[in-house]
């Protein structure tokens, strides 16, 4: 994960008090209490590495999740896990293509994304792209994944069939997460300029750039492709930003927890999400394309903010771990990251 989401996290592990979580076999008992969003499971994967992004196959029924230098599978049904993907040094983030039935990794030590089967999770092949490739997202108007490189600040768009390099766009500033309209446009964040910026992901220009005040280092995006807006969620100043995917114009902001880093939509029940470090999870109700309604606040756990829709069961999943106290400072390290608690990485299940 990068330094500047590092500090995020550490800033929210350490303003924020523990949200513990209830072990899996009280989720019952804690379901039956609460009308919405709340922890009905959690699986103890454990594990060797620390996270960032995660993707559920909603249709296969896997997770893939990012480990450090390797990618964790895991059954969304069961919590076991059912397979690994290695050598990914410094993987942040997973994309699908289901119709070519390939997954794609973005490898921020090694400047390169893997390409796999998701049938055998055997690698295909490896692609050089920008420099610390983060975020990813699949665009199936043109056929390509876009990986946004965070050290270059420009966006490298790979074939999806032929595990090729189509073309490298500029952004002007750091990108965060991305999304794809399905129309032949991806969005994405920019966060230090506070911005998100429109790809033609044929021509692999980019052309608007849209300002995101009063939104602060935005981070997770997520879209209703129907309605056409985007949902970001803005890391520095705990909000959610709506914005017109047409226009550019933001719609209205929404209160949200602090260290937010992803974003997901949900089309079935037109709910939008935002997950903090801070263990909250925003719930936006999308009454129409202009009006907007905080139905909850629910509680996950602290370090849990990344976070993924599953939009078959309309679950929502986060990860987290347990976390010690921080090793001494050093100069070069004069904030160092409170210590992950060995074999604590968690799965934890949402739902209604």
């Amino acid at each position: 994960m990068n330094t500047r989401r590092s500090l995020k996290l550490f800033a929210c592990l350490v303003a924020t008090a523990a949200a513990v979580v209830g072990a899996s076999s009280l989720a019952p008992r804690v379901a039956s209490a609460r009308a919405g969003y709340h922890v009905a499971k959690t699986y103890k994967l454990g594990g060797e590495g620390g996270w960032d992004l995660f993707t559920v196959d909603a249709a296969a029924r896997r997770i893939y999740i990012s480990r450090s230098t390797h990618v964790m599978v895991v059954d969304a049904d069961t919590g076991a896990v059912v397979g690994d993907i290695p050598d990914t040094p410094g993987v942040h983030d997973i994309a699908l293509a289901p119709e070519l039935g390939k997954g794609f990794t973005s490898n921020g030590r090694g400047g390169s994304v893997t390409v796999f089967d998701t049938k055998t999770l055997k690698t295909l092949a490896t692609v050089k792209v920008g420099q610390n490739p983060d975020a990813m997202t699949y665009d199936a108007a043109s056929g390509r994944v876009f990986v946004f490189n965070a050290a270059s600040n420009d966006a490298t768009a790979v074939d999806a069939k032929t595990a090729t390099v189509a073309g490298t766009i500029p952004l002007g500033g750091k990108p965060e997460a991305g999304v794809s309209d399905g129309r032949g446009h991806v969005f994405v964040n920019i966060e230090d300029k506070s911005e998100i910026v429109d790809i033609d992901s044929r021509k692999l220009t980019a052309g608007a750039h849209w300002s995101l005040a009063p939104c602060e280092e935005p981070t997770g995006l997520a879209m209703d492709r129907k309605r056409r807006r985007l949902f970001a969620g803005c890391g520095g100043n705990k909000m959610m930003a709506v914005v017109n995917a047409d226009t550019g114009k933001l719609v209205t902001t929404l209160p949200a927890g602090a260290g937010i880093d992803a974003a997901g939509f949900d089309p079935a029940t037109n709910l939008a999400f935002a997950s903090g470090g801070d263990g909250t999870l925003a719930v936006v109700h999308e009454d129409s394309p202009d009006k907007y309604t905080v139905t909850e606040t629910a509680q996950t756990q602290r370090g849990a903010r990344t976070m993924s829709v599953d939009l078959k069961t309309h679950r929502v999943y986060l990860i987290t771990a347990e976390f010690g106290p921080p090793p001494p400072a050093t100069p070069e390290r004069p904030r160092p990251r409170p210590s992950i608690v060995p074999g604590s990485f968690t799965l934890i299940v949402m739902e209604k």
